[in-house]
Protein backbone atom coordinates (compact mmCIF):
# COMPACT_ATOMS: atom_id res chain seq x y z
CA UNK A 1 0.00 0.00 0.00
CA UNK A 2 2.89 2.62 1.05
CA UNK A 3 4.17 2.08 -2.55
CA UNK A 4 1.00 2.76 -4.11
CA UNK A 5 0.15 6.22 -1.91
CA UNK A 6 4.27 7.04 -3.28
CA UNK A 7 3.44 6.20 -6.61
CA UNK A 8 0.53 8.42 -6.58
CA UNK A 9 2.31 11.04 -4.99
CA UNK A 10 5.35 11.60 -7.31
CA UNK A 11 2.93 11.71 -10.10
CA UNK A 12 3.24 15.01 -12.65
CA UNK A 13 0.00 16.11 -14.22
CA UNK A 14 0.92 17.40 -17.80
CA UNK A 15 -2.47 19.61 -18.80
CA UNK A 16 -2.66 17.84 -21.43
CA UNK A 17 -6.46 16.59 -21.36
CA UNK A 18 -7.94 19.83 -21.36
CA UNK A 19 -11.52 18.78 -21.04
CA UNK A 20 -13.95 15.83 -20.04
CA UNK A 21 -16.16 16.64 -23.35
CA UNK A 22 -16.20 15.86 -25.79
CA UNK A 23 -14.31 12.12 -24.61
CA UNK A 24 -10.49 11.81 -25.96
CA UNK A 25 -10.94 8.81 -27.51
CA UNK A 26 -7.52 6.48 -28.37
CA UNK A 27 -6.17 4.63 -31.50
CA UNK A 28 -3.53 2.16 -32.33
CA UNK A 29 -1.18 3.98 -35.11
CA UNK A 30 2.14 4.35 -36.93
CA UNK A 31 4.63 6.83 -36.30
CA UNK A 32 6.92 6.46 -39.22
CA UNK A 33 10.48 5.73 -39.27
CA UNK A 34 13.01 8.44 -38.80
CA UNK A 35 10.48 11.20 -36.79
CA UNK A 36 12.87 10.74 -33.97
CA UNK A 37 11.95 11.19 -30.27
CA UNK A 38 8.33 12.32 -29.80
CA UNK A 39 6.76 13.48 -26.16
CA UNK A 40 3.00 12.74 -25.12
CA UNK A 41 1.19 15.94 -26.94
CA UNK A 42 2.72 16.03 -30.47
CA UNK A 43 0.16 16.67 -32.86
CA UNK A 44 0.92 14.16 -35.71
CA UNK A 45 0.36 14.93 -39.39
CA UNK A 46 -0.80 11.72 -41.93
CA UNK A 47 1.31 10.75 -44.87
CA UNK A 48 -0.54 10.70 -47.47
CA UNK A 49 0.91 7.60 -49.36
CA UNK A 50 1.90 5.15 -46.02
CA UNK A 51 -0.68 6.24 -44.24
CA UNK A 52 1.73 6.48 -41.00
CA UNK A 53 2.19 9.45 -38.50
CA UNK A 54 5.19 12.15 -37.86
CA UNK A 55 4.93 15.30 -36.61
CA UNK A 56 2.99 17.72 -38.19
CA UNK A 57 4.29 20.83 -39.91
CA UNK A 58 3.09 23.02 -42.33
CA UNK A 59 6.25 23.12 -44.66
CA UNK A 60 5.48 19.48 -45.68
CA UNK A 61 3.93 18.56 -48.74
CA UNK A 62 3.29 14.71 -48.12
CA UNK A 63 0.30 14.94 -45.98
CA UNK A 64 2.25 15.33 -42.87
CA UNK A 65 1.84 19.25 -43.09
CA UNK A 66 -2.00 19.01 -41.24
CA UNK A 67 -2.94 17.72 -37.66
CA UNK A 68 -4.43 14.59 -37.21
CA UNK A 69 -4.00 13.45 -34.05
CA UNK A 70 -2.27 13.89 -30.45
CA UNK A 71 0.00 11.38 -29.42
CA UNK A 72 -0.93 9.89 -26.36
CA UNK A 73 2.64 8.44 -24.86
CA UNK A 74 6.16 9.27 -25.37
CA UNK A 75 7.85 7.39 -28.30
CA UNK A 76 10.91 6.87 -30.07
CA UNK A 77 10.82 6.30 -33.57
CA UNK A 78 14.11 7.16 -34.60
CA UNK A 79 15.56 3.75 -36.11
CA UNK A 80 11.62 1.91 -36.92
CA UNK A 81 8.33 2.50 -37.08
CA UNK A 82 6.34 2.60 -33.75
CA UNK A 83 2.49 1.69 -32.94
CA UNK A 84 1.49 3.97 -30.10
CA UNK A 85 -1.60 5.08 -28.75
CA UNK A 86 -3.13 8.81 -30.53
CA UNK A 87 -5.75 10.68 -29.35
CA UNK A 88 -8.42 10.85 -32.41
CA UNK A 89 -10.82 13.35 -30.45
CA UNK A 90 -11.42 15.09 -27.21
CA UNK A 91 -10.50 18.61 -26.04
CA UNK A 92 -6.65 19.59 -25.34
CA UNK A 93 -4.53 22.43 -23.90
CA UNK A 94 -3.00 24.12 -26.86
CA UNK A 95 -0.01 25.25 -24.28
CA UNK A 96 0.83 21.37 -24.02
CA UNK A 97 0.71 20.69 -27.30
CA UNK A 98 3.84 19.63 -29.60
CA UNK A 99 4.25 21.01 -33.09
CA UNK A 100 7.24 20.56 -35.98
CA UNK A 101 8.77 23.25 -37.33
CA UNK A 102 7.65 26.59 -36.44
CA UNK A 103 4.36 25.58 -36.39
CA UNK A 104 1.83 27.06 -33.48
CA UNK A 105 -1.60 25.63 -32.12
CA UNK A 106 -3.18 28.83 -34.67
CA UNK A 107 -1.64 26.61 -38.14
CA UNK A 108 -3.78 23.61 -36.85
CA UNK A 109 -6.48 24.30 -35.13
CA UNK A 110 -8.94 24.54 -37.53
CA UNK A 111 -8.18 21.37 -39.26
CA UNK A 112 -8.28 19.74 -35.74
CA UNK A 113 -11.85 20.84 -35.08
CA UNK A 114 -12.88 19.65 -38.29
CA UNK A 115 -11.66 16.31 -36.49
CA UNK A 116 -13.43 17.12 -33.08
CA UNK A 117 -10.29 17.67 -31.84
CA UNK A 118 -10.50 20.64 -30.13
CA UNK A 119 -8.05 23.45 -28.38
CA UNK A 120 -8.44 25.26 -24.95
CA UNK A 121 -5.93 27.35 -22.86
CA UNK A 122 -5.69 26.08 -18.97
CA UNK A 123 -4.34 29.08 -16.60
Amino acid sequence: MAELVNAINTFTYDNLIGSTEPAAILHNETIVSGSGKLSRGSVLGKITASGKLTLANSTKTDGSQTGNCILAEDVDATSADVVAPVYVTGTFNREALTFGGTDTAAAHEDALRNLNIYLTSIQ
